[in-house]
């Protein structure tokens, strides 16, 4: 569905034929501008190849010309007698600049001078961005030529104008050479502003030529993925810009995976996206259904696990993989067996809830966590039912409405450890703690957006977003048709307590991130949108957090 969208000058980016550039030359007392200073500016100033103004002026550098730089450049102290002071020559300069690209032959070089004056005089570091023909110039055609000097590149290129160490001439010359180079950057794909400012960094690697498959990507919102020759998924990922986003790939990334992944890309395809919310959750049941090779810090699960409280005579704790209407409650879901383990080994430090596995009454004597007093366990028939029950009611309380029931016995613990001086036992209870806190505070959000419904919203641009028991259906800008979004799975309105997988409750919490972290405002809703009054309190702790 095409829709109607506004891009910003960011979206657009500029391109290359409207940016004004501003090709300068200096000359100096020598290499350094902590102890030399400019003898002599100059520059021209281009849009779309048409010359728009030039500038010129020596400069009194108020000291000594080493007889070295009058013979390079034949500026000797009678040529700069009687002009300017750079405390005057500069600010009619800057004025030229504007808000011009700046473009030098290791431009570096000038810019260290002009900041260095600039800053002295009170007018700051320059804020424009730059380009460097002699970068340019490694990163296009250095197999062409034997070096990259601006005299070797002026020959390659043709230029009218001999550069001869003069200010006005070199940055002449200069601007020749940034013409002949904006020829060559087209066949990279190249063809606006932030594309030229980052090629000059990009990686000199075998698959550097795959960055035409980015030439028809738009400057938009949404996902990208990257295919192989089977057209086969093997990386997903979502951007605020798509092209500037896949673009930097080819961009100095060093990383052996990002390697690994050029070489296999064959194809990018793409999906705009409405908003950022509509983008992280698309990225999301994309990777879900997919499972691209090189999403390793998203890979899904094969399979969820959660902990159960165990409907029976006397409830206990299980680890199962699967959501289903046969237990008190439950947390999760967790990534892994080992994350749920975390989870109940949390619960069993703070709370006496049954341990062992054994029928009540089979034992002639009580369980060891029975002994040891951290569990309250019926495997020597000794424990009243109606007892057990309290502690059972206790442990849902905890769950339901307040956390601190069960966070708490785990705070007291870690700084006793801590006092001990047995900071890697409080380093596990805490581990244990942030899990724990976690999946209850999971758990609570899931119960919140079910129980709203399905409801809309609208954020601080008109944009509305509809959400239906914690899974996003549709975004709409202002004057667009409705567009609903395809549906990962069905989520089963009955089923409230807990996200019956991993998927649906990364989604919901990809939502409830946005929905706390944007204005947003309420239009309606089948439910109420409501957290319990005591919210669950996180340690302000670095995590070991299990894989």
């Amino acid at each position: 569905m095409e829709t109607a969208f506004q891009p910003s000058f960011d979206d657009l980016s500029t391109p290359l034929f409207d940016v004004t550039f501003c090709v300068l030359d200096l000359e100096t007392t020598g290499g350094s501008p902590a102890n030399c200073e400019i003898t002599e500016i100059g520059a021209v100033k281009y849009r779309g190849g048409e010359l728009l103004g030039s500038f010129q002026t020596l400069v009194d550098p108020g000291q000594a010309i080493p007889p070295s730089i009058t013979i390079l450049t034949g500026i000797t102290h009678a040529m700069v007698f009687d002009a300017p002071r750079i405390e005057s020559a500069l600010p009619m300069f800057l004025e030229f600049i504007g808000d011009a690209i700046v473009v030098g032959h290791n431009v570096r070089f000038d810019l260290s001078f002009l900041n260095a004056a600039a800053i002295r005089l009170g007018y700051g570091h320059l804020e424009n961005k730059s380009v460097d023909t002699a970068a340019l110039a490694r990163r296009l055609i250095r197999p062409e030529v034997r070096n990259l000097r601006l005299q070797t590149l002026a020959d390659h290129f043709r230029s009218p104008v001999t550069p001869v160490h003069r200010a006005l001439d070199d940055a002449r010359a200069t601007a020749h050479v940034l013409h002949g180079l904006l020829e060559r950057v087209g066949s990279l794909g190249v063809t606006n502003l932030d594309d030229l400012l980052q090629l000059p960094t990009a990686r000199g690697s075998a698959h550097y030529s795959k960055i035409k498959l980015t030439e028809n990507l738009p400057r938009r919102p949404g996902i990208y993925i990257f295919r192989d020759r089977q057209s086969t998924p093997i990386y997903v990922g979502k951007a605020t810009n798509i092209r500037t986003r896949v673009r930097s790939y080819f961009y100095g990334d060093k990383r052996r995976t990002i390697a690994n992944l050029m070489k296999e890309l064959h194809s990018v395809d793409h999906q705009v996206c409405e908003t950022v919310l509509e983008a992280e959750v698309t990225e999301l049941r994309l990777i879900h259904a997919h499972r691209p090779r090189y999403n390793r810090r998203s890979r899904p699960p094969k399979s969820s696990h959660f902990v159960k409280v165990t409907d029976e005579r006397f409830p206990r704790l299980s680890v199962v993989r699967t959501l289903k209407d046969d237990g008190i409650s439950y947390l999760g879901p967790f990534r892994s067996k080992r994350a749920a383990y975390l989870v109940m080994t949390a619960i069993w430090d703070a709370h006496p809830i049954r341990r062992c596995r054994t029928p009540a009454g089979s034992r002639e004597g009580k369980c060891a966590a029975a002994q040891l007093g951290v569990a309250c366990c019926p495997c020597d028939g000794q424990l009243p039912e109606d007892e057990y029950r309290v502690v059972v009611d206790r442990l849902l309380t905890g769950f339901a409405e307040s956390p601190d029931v069960l966070l708490d016995p785990l705070v007291d613990r870690m700084t006793r450890f801590a006092n001990e001086r047995r900071y890697e036992e409080a380093a596990w209870v805490r581990d244990r703690h942030d899990a724990l806190a976690r999946a209850i505070e999971r758990k609570h959000r899931w119960q919140a957006l079910t129980g709203a419904g399905f409801f809309e919203i609208e954020d601080a641009e008109g944009c509305r977003t509809v959400i239906d028991h914690g899974a996003l259906v549709e975004t709409r800008r202002p004057g667009d048709s409705p567009g609903l979004i395809a549906r990962a799975q069905t989520v089963d309105p009955s089923m409230t307590e807990v996200p019956p997988s991993v998927e649906a409750g990364e989604e919901a919490e990809i939502i409830w991130r946005w929905l706390t972290g944007t204005p947003v405002r309420l239009i309606e809703s089948t439910g109420r949108l409501a957290l319990p009054v005591r919210r669950v309190v996180r340690l302000d702790l670095p995590s070991r957090r299990a894989a």
